[in-house]
């Protein structure tokens, strides 16, 4: 397997093919160089398997809903995406809220590439296959989620989780794939029921993953917490990287607050930190989420629904979803970040 992109780890800094992320970019004083932009796809790859609620998915166009066409425009508007300064985009294995936020007792669909005992849907997994071979052409990173709560009700039993992980290392051992990190469930501390999955006991799996290393080789990895929450000790010694959300944040000065604090975290050492899930926007304005991670030397992600109102353009995680930027907010993301990156 003949893959391009290779990601890794110095100290805070990410590296691509052994080369710094936006080599000698700074922006208005700010270091980019090393940060890792990304943006929340998590519905590329989505499926829905209860036909009590897959006629929700339908297209606009009056076509009853297709999980490959979805991941086909999804990797029609990848280069675009690349040519605006974004390096990495998540995408989940149990994807996400198909309306941007659900209660746990509305998300009745089945989105999961894993099945109950913890094998691996086969069609599930060839379209996650088509996009991280689109991102390795392209010299982009994949944030591979594996496990959501809202479909945390799919696997059987705590052990079945397990299996899982191991299942999703296999698989991306045999692909060769060198452009994925790994972030074993997304906002650990929401609404899991799992004890394997709760903020106390979620190190165990990411120690599982750290400690499968092949050739030479392992994958790295962390895990989330839910908007405006500083990931505990066990989280930040067990991980590579630091993820954190920005969701529930109405002032940036907060989202610098936030990276100041993980720092201090006992057991920190130097490592990047990223926040791969911000629904606050304010891209034409001085001061917005995204400016103040830039500003604490922290990379930033976009996560972009469709809010009440809105149309078919609007949002990236609704579905269905139009893939293109096809939106002010949209845009508003993607002309800052190429103004930030210089791409």
């Amino acid at each position: 397997m003949n893959h391009k992109t290779h990601v890794s780890i110095r100290g805070e800094k990410f590296y691509i093919n052994d080369e710094l992320t936006y080599k000698g970019r700074y922006w208005n004083g700010h270091r980019v160089e090393g940060l890792l932009f990304n943006s929340r796809m998590v519905q590329a790859t989505f499926d829905d398997l209860n036909d009590e609620t897959r006629h929700r998915w339908d297209f606009p166009d009056g076509s009853k809903w297709d999980p490959d066409r979805n991941t086909s425009e999804f990797l029609a508007q990848m280069p675009t995406y690349r040519d605006h300064g974004l390096l990495a985009i998540t995408v989940n294995l149990q994807g996400g809220s198909p309306y941007g936020y659900s209660d746990i007792d509305e998300q009745i669909w089945t989105n999961s590439a894993i099945n109950p005992d913890g094998s691996l849907r086969a069609e599930y997994m060839a379209r996650m296959e088509k996009v991280i071979d689109k991102a390795d052409e392209l010299g982009m990173v994949i944030i591979l989620g594996i496990f959501y709560f809202g479909q945390e009700k799919v696997l059987q039993d705590q052990d079945a989780f397990g299996i899982a992980v191991d299942n999703v290392m296999d698989w991306l051992f045999e692909h060769a794939y060198r452009n994925v990190i790994i972030e074993v469930n997304n906002e650990c501390n929401i609404i899991y029921k799992q004890p394997v999955m709760l903020p106390e006991n979620i190190h165990k799996l990411i120690e599982r993953v750290a400690a499968d290393e092949r050739d030479g080789y392992r994958y790295l990895v962390g895990t989330s917490y839910g908007g405006n929450h500083v990931p505990r000790a066990n989280v930040v010694q067990a991980s590579d990287f630091i993820l954190m959300h920005g969701n529930s944040v109405k002032h940036p000065a907060r989202i610098a607050e936030m990276v100041r604090q993980v720092r201090q975290v006992e057991g920190y050492r130097t490592m990047p930190i990223l926040f791969n899930e911000d629904d606050h926007f304010d891209f034409d304005k001085p001061t917005n989420n995204m400016l103040a991670a830039l500003s604490e030397y922290a990379s930033w992600g976009f996560f972009d629904y469709r809010m009440e109102g809105e149309g078919f353009d609007d949002g990236y995680q609704s579905v269905p979803v139009n893939w293109g930027l096809s939106s002010d907010r949209k845009r508003g993301f993607f002309t800052l970040l190429k103004d930030i990156t210089g791409i």
